[in-house]
C-alpha cells in the first residue's frame, strides 16, 4: 500500500481523493485514458471505459504507462484482472491498420493475421472490402474509409488510419496577434495552443474547452497551421456571424474571402461557414445541399459544437476521411450514444481541459448553480395527476406558477443582464409578457436576433427571454445571469451549454448565476436532477431552495 490519493475498483471506477497532496499529479496521470463521472467535493469518481483507452492509445499512451499510473497512485492493490483488462483493451486498437499502399490505394493491413481473417467474415463489413492482396492485406474501397473505421469499432477492434490527409487547396491564413482594425494585441492562451498542437500532431480529432474558454479561436489557430481551404460547420446564422467576426479580427483573412452558406446566402469561398440546418435541409425527400462538401478541395472541416452533430452529417463525413477534421465542443456527451462515431468519423478526443481548471485562471467566470423548487397549486396538480404520461412533463416544466418566482429572481439582480431560458414557446410569451423583455424564438428572423443581442450587449436591454435557439455558439459576455424555466427532458448537454451562457468572464471577476426553476413533486425533479449530471462531473454544486426563500413567506397565486 502506497498510500496514495487513487482507490482502484475492480469494477473499472476510480476514486480520487483530491485533499491528497499528490491528488493533482495523479490526475494528470489519468486524464488521458480515465474518463471522469463525478467530481463533488471531495472525492472524484474516474471510469475506464473502452472507448477512453482507445482514446489514450489513439494520442500516444500506451498499456504500460496506463498501468503504470494506476500503480503509482494507487492507495491499496490494484486487482491483476483489471490490470489484465486495461493491456488487452489497448492492444486491440491498431492491430488493424488503414494504409495508403503505393501499388493497391487504400487497404486495411493486419498486424495480427487472426484478427483480419475474424473481421473479414463479418457481415457488417459487406461490401467494405476489396481483393485479397495477401494474407495480411486486403483492399479496400476507398469511399468506405469512414464507414469501415465505425464498423470495426462496433465489432471491438478499432483501426489505426495512417492512411494520411490531402492537404486541400492552399490559401494564405495567418494569425492576427498584433491586433488588427484598431484592436488590442492578444495571444494566445497556453491551453489554447497546446489544444492546437495536440489536433495538429494527429490530423484530426475533437478539442473539448468549456464554454466561453475561446474554441473559436482553437479554430482559427488550426486554420493557421492548415493554411488551406476551410469548411466551418455551425449550428446557426448568429453563430455563424459570430465565428466571421472573429475570424476576420483575429486572422488575416478578409470578409471577402469569407462565404456564409446558410437559408438566406449560399456563398462559397476560401472560407466557408455553413449551418447544419441547411445542409441537412431536404427537397424532395434528398439532401441537396451536401454537395458543398465536395464545392472546393477543402483542407481542413471544422465541427462547432460537435456533440450535436446531425446524423446526415456524420453519413456524409464518412466520405471526408482524407480531409483535416476538427471537432470543437464543451462536452463529448451525446443523449443519442453516438460518442463512438464521434471518435470514427472525426477522430479521437486529442485534448480536454477540465471546466474548473479554465474557471482557477480567470479564464471563465466562477457560477454559483441553484435550484429553485416550486409547488404546485391544487388546480395545477389535479391536472398533472391527470394528464397522460406524455403531457406530464410538458405540465409541470411550463406550470404559471413558476412566473412569480423567475420574476423574483431577476429582481434579485438589478444591475445585471439576465437571460431566462426555456423550451416552450408558449411558456416563453407568458414569460415575455409578465417581465416585459423581448422574446428570441425559432420563428426570429436573423436580422431581428441580431439587433435584440446587440441591445442586450450595449446594456440596452437588461432581460432577454430566449429559447432553445440560445444554448448554443451565441457570444453575450455580458450575461451575468441565467433563469431556466424549462428544457429538454433530462439533456446533461443542454445544460452544460446553458450554463455556457453566462460562462464569459467579467471584466470586475464578479461571480455568474445559473438558476433552475423546477415544480415539485413531479417528473420536472427527476429530469432537472439528470441534467446537472454533467455538470457535478465538471465540479459544480448545485444549492437547492424552496419558492418562499425567493419570494417571501406566502407563494403568490398566478389566474
Amino acid at each position: 500500500m502506497s498510500g496514495g490519493p487513487l482507490i482502484v475498483q475492480s469494477d473499472k471506477t476510480l476514486l480520487l481523493e483530491i485533499d491528497h497532496p499528490d491528488a493533482q499529479a495523479c490526475r494528470m496521470a489519468i486524464a488521458p485514458f480515465a474518463e471522469l463521472e463525478r467530481s463533488p467535493e471531495h472525492v472524484h469518481t474516474y471510469r475506464l471505459t473502452p472507448l477512453g483507452l482507445w482514446n489514450a492509445r489513439a494520442a500516444g499512451h500506451d498499456a504500460e504507462a496506463v498501468v503504470d499510473a494506476l500503480l503509482k497512485y494507487s492507495r491499496y492493490p490494484v486487482p491483476h484482472a483489471l490490470l489484465v483488462d486495461v493491456a488487452e483493451t489497448m492492444d486491440r486498437y491498431g492491430r488493424l491498420q488503414l494504409a495508403n499502399d503505393p501499388a493497391h490505394g487504400l487497404v486495411l493491413r493486419a498486424l495480427d493475421r487472426l484478427v483480419l481473417i475474424e473481421v473479414a467474415k463479418s457481415k457488417k463489413l459487406a461490401g467494405m472490402l476489396g481483393n485479397k492482396i495477401d494474407d495480411d492485406t486486403i483492399q479496400v474501397h476507398p469511399s468506405e474509409r469512414g464507414r469501415l473505421k465505425q464498423a470495426l469499432l462496433k465489432l471491438g477492434w478499432p483501426a489505426e488510419d495512417l492512411a494520411g490527409y490531402v492537404d486541400g487547396e492552399a490559401h494564405p491564413i495567418e494569425l492576427a496577434e498584433a491586433g488588427k482594425d484598431g484592436r488590442k494585441p492578444w495571444t494566445l492562451r497556453s491551453y489554447q495552443r497546446e489544444a492546437v498542437e495536440a489536433f495538429w500532431a494527429g490530423g484530426s480529432g475533437v478539442v473539448v474547452l468549456p464554454c466561453g474558454a475561446g474554441k473559436t479561436l482553437v479554430g482559427a489557430a488550426a486554420m493557421a497551421e492548415a493554411k488551406a481551404t476551410t469548411l466551418i460547420l455551425v449550428t446557426n446564422t448568429v453563430a455563424g456571424r459570430q465565428w466571421k467576426r472573429e475570424l476576420i479580427a483575429r486572422t488575416s483573412l478578409t470578409e471577402e474571402e469569407i462565404g456564409e452558406y446558410s437559408g438566406e446566402r449560399k456563398e462559397i469561398r476560401p472560407v466557408t461557414i455553413a449551418t447544419y440546418q441547411v445542409l441537412t435541409s431536404r427537397r424532395g425527400g434528398a439532401f441537396t445541399h451536401l454537395d458543398l462538401f465536395g464545392a472546393r478541395d477543402w483542407g481542413l472541416v471544422v465541427y462547432d459544437e460537435v456533440h450535436l452533430l446531425p446524423a446526415p452529417i456524420f453519413r456524409f463525413t464518412a466520405d471526408l476521411q482524407a480531409r483535416r477534421r476538427l471537432g470543437l465542443t464543451a462536452t463529448l456527451v451525446r443523449e443519442d450514444g453516438r460518442e463512438g462515431d464521434v471518435f470514427s468519423l472525426i477522430g479521437p478526443k486529442r485534448y480536454d481541459a477540465p471546466w474548473k481548471d479554465i474557471e482557477s485562471q480567470g479564464w471563465i467566470a466562477p457560477a454559483q448553480c441553484t435550484e429553485v423548487r416550486v409547488t404546485l397549486t391544487d388546480a395545477e396538480r389535479m391536472s398533472y395527476a391527470t394528464a397522460e404520461a406524455e403531457e406530464r412533463y410538458r405540465m409541470a416544466a411550463t406550470a404559471r406558477t413558476k412566473l412569480p418566482v423567475v420574476k423574483a429572481l431577476v429582481d434579485r439582480h438589478p444591475d445585471e443582464q439576465t437571460l431566462v431560458i426555456g423550451a416552450y414557446i408558449d411558456q416563453l410569451h407568458q414569460l415575455g409578457e409578465y417581465l416585459n423583455a423581448p422574446i428570441i424564438q425559432g420563428s426570429t428572423t436573423n436580422k431581428e436576433r441580431e439587433r435584440l443581442f446587440d441591445a442586450f450587449r450595449s446594456g440596452e436591454l437588461r432581460t432577454l427571454v430566449i429559447s432553445k435557439v440560445g444554448n448554443f455558439s451565441i457570444d453575450l459576455p455580458e450575461a451575468a445571469v441565467a433563469i431556466q424555466v424549462s428544457g429538454t427532458f433530462g439533456s446533461r448537454q443542454e445544460e452544460a451549454q446553458r450554463l455556457g451562457r453566462v460562462l464569459r468572464p467579467k471584466a470586475d471577476g464578479r461571480q455568474a448565476h445559473f438558476y433552475t426553476v423546477v415544480s415539485r413533486d413531479t417528473i420536472d425533479t427527476e429530469y432537472a436532477a439528470h441534467r446537472q449530471r454533467f455538470l457535478a462531473e465538471q465540479g459544480y454544486a448545485y444549492t437547492i431552495v424552496d419558492a418562499d426563500d425567493v419570494l417571501g413567506p406566502k407563494l403568490p397565486t398566478v389566474d
